[in-house]
């Protein structure tokens, strides 16, 4: 990355904007009509706020750890300068107090209040609870097809509760509140969400959170909340009271949405692939193998907001002025061909030598949960498909509607044959 201011007449970018839909859409084939062009491209956010996007896997790696690249919306020039409205669908995430907008000393205190909970050590202990969720949600996955002619949403049945249920676990949170939970989350971060809407959803949502931690600041118990709680109130000054909601709103958005896309995605993989499962069936590959392929191949995120250069930046030949938000382009780095070969948009379990993916995020904000989303997902993977190796979709790929929005990057529903389960 080259780092040297330059003037805007000699680096500006030359491409005409690409304008993201909010309603979403698979990612791909204009990844790779922008890459072509360049590893950064200008973008137009809803609203006509102008954005860029940086979509080559080098060149995102060392912007994620650029020194001169910040998380703060103090940074962001159209927000700072009244531009951005009330109900912008992105305006969550680029406002939300708490460790996705916080730098330097802020972001290390917020994030050691809870990396504790997601430490190797901590999620291997939580292995057999995930494995015990995971059964049960087979047993009503089945139920479902059961009632639906053989076919079953796996979305809904099988990738979505086991994520929210085990964050919303560790959380301490009432497993009666996790359904209004998830609509409330999926609303807030759909960049196709009404401005209206948008704005009761985030009122909505931040006063069930605040419910929530009055619940727990009455009755404490052995949960990540009551921690969380305890660490605001000792002394006033670790935790603020919109840190704590931020941190909560995070931790389920992110412990859930991300782990949802990954086992959709690594079941739309497999099935369009028998050749890698078999691969894994016979033993000649690994459900983590799986996992890591499908978070290069298809990112469970797409175009994740936001950072902010704190001065002009020329990245790969392109200038990005200072306070530009500008979108981790994670479902292009992970199929660049300068990075990940000739073959990057081929589903392989056996690749080699390709560039390490960066889809779980890199530098001072890579993903906290990233231990935990890769067990619970390889736990998912090979329960599913123990049981029920006939697993195949019930829907052609062409028939599946895509995620609401360009963040996520996945499918909103996911209907499967299960087959005769494994003897």
């Amino acid at each position: 990355m080259d780092a040297s201011p330059g003037t805007a007449a000699e680096r500006a970018p030359e491409a005409e904007p690409y304008r993201l839909d909010p309603a979403g859409g698979c990612p791909h084939a204009a990844n790779a009509r922008l890459l072509a062009q360049g590893a950064v491209a200008p973008v137009v956010l809803p609203g006509d706020i102008d954005g860029m996007v940086v979509l080559g896997h080098d060149a995102l790696r060392d912007f994620l750890s650029h020194p001169d690249v910040a998380k703060g919306p103090q940074h962001f020039t159209a927000l700072a300068e009244g531009r951005i409205p009330e109900g912008w669908p992105l305006r969550t995430f680029a406002t939300v107090p708490g460790m996705t907008t916080a730098d330097g000393a802020d972001h290390r205190r917020l994030r050691t209040l809870v990396s504790s909970a997601f430490t190797a050590r901590r999620v291997e202990e939580l292995r057999p609870r995930v494995e015990a969720v995971t059964a049960g949600l087979l047993d009503g996955l089945t139920a479902a097809a059961a009632a639906g002619d053989g076919v079953a949403d796996l979305r809904r049945h099988y990738a979505l509760p086991l994520p929210l249920g085990v964050i919303c676990e560790l959380l301490g949170v009432d497993p009666a509140l996790q359904d209004r939970l998830h609509r409330l989350s999926s609303l807030v971060v759909a960049t196709d969400t009404e401005p209206a809407q948008a704005v009761a959803a985030n009122r909505e949502l931040a006063e069930l959170l605040a419910a929530i931690t009055a619940a727990k600041a009455a009755a404490p118990g052995d949960d990540l909340t009551s921690a969380l709680i305890a660490a605001r109130d000792e002394g006033g000054d670790r935790l603020a009271q919109p840190e704590l909601i931020g941190t909560l709103l995070l931790l389920i958005v992110a412990g859930h949405e991300t782990t949802l896309n990954l086992v959709t995605n690594a079941v739309r993989a497999l099935c369009a692939h028998r050749d890698q499962l078999a691969l894994v069936t016979d033993g000649r590959a690994t459900w983590a193998d799986v996992v890591e392929e499908t978070l290069r191949w298809d990112s469970p995120v797409s175009y994740f907001p936001f950072r902010y250069p704190t001065r002009d930046l020329t990245v790969d030949g392109t200038l990005i002025p200072r306070g530009t938000p500008v979108l981790a382009g994670y479902s292009a780095a992970g199929r660049d061909t300068a990075a990940h070969g000739p073959d990057a948009d081929r589903f392989d379990l056996t690749r080699t030598g390709a560039a390490k993916h960066l889809s779980l995020g890199h530098g001072p904000h890579y993903c906290l949960g990233a231990p935990l989303a890769r067990m619970e997902a390889a736990v998912a993977l090979e329960a599913l498909f123990t049981r029920f190796p006939e697993l195949d979709l019930a829907v052609p790929e062409t028939g599946l509607t895509r995620h609401a929005g360009f963040v996520g990057n996945s499918v909103r529903t996911l209907s499967v044959r299960l087959g005769a389960p494994a003897r």
